[in-house]
């Protein structure tokens, strides 16, 4: 994992230089929710409370997600489409925490990561995502009839 201050956000892609897009590294290949794997988000709000409930020092760079966010309620973003910066996303799913992220850290985060692991979301519009974007809310997900 890799801090960047601003990264390429690709159309129907995911996020330039990330294992997914590129198909690189350790990923599952798994089939899951079309776009499920283009952007993950984890609140800096869980890492805190990691430490505070469960003892646990965990870092940024060690949740495996792709965005950090702070000041926002991911579960609020279920069923919407949000933009972070000029970046337009849409959510699929959550993100639980995978067996894989206890082995890489040496850490018990599985449990504790239950129902608060992320979320992950479709990049619609791409285009620059950097750090300290806002995160808002522009409307409901489309829906498949």
């Amino acid at each position: 994992m890799q801090t960047l201050s601003e990264v390429s956000a690709v159309a129907g892609r995911g996020l330039q230089t990330d294992r997914y897009l590129e198909r690189t590294g350790f990923y599952s290949a798994r089939p899951t929710d079309p776009g499920a794997r283009e952007v993950t988000l984890f609140e800096s709000e869980v890492l805190q409370a990691l430490q505070q409930e469960h003892g646990i020092q965990f870092a940024a760079s060690e949740h495996r997600r792709n965005v950090t966010t702070r000041d926002i309620r991911l579960a609020d973003l279920v069923g919407q489409r949000f933009r972070v910066g000029d970046v337009l996303l849409e959510y699929v799913k959550d993100c639980p925490p995978c067996e894989h992220l206890e082995q890489v850290t040496g850490k018990p985060v599985l449990v504790p990561l239950l129902n608060r692991g992320g979320i992950r979301a479709r990049v619609l519009e791409g285009g620059t995502l950097r750090a300290g974007d806002a995160i808002t809310v522009v409307a409901a997900a489309a829906t498949s009839a």
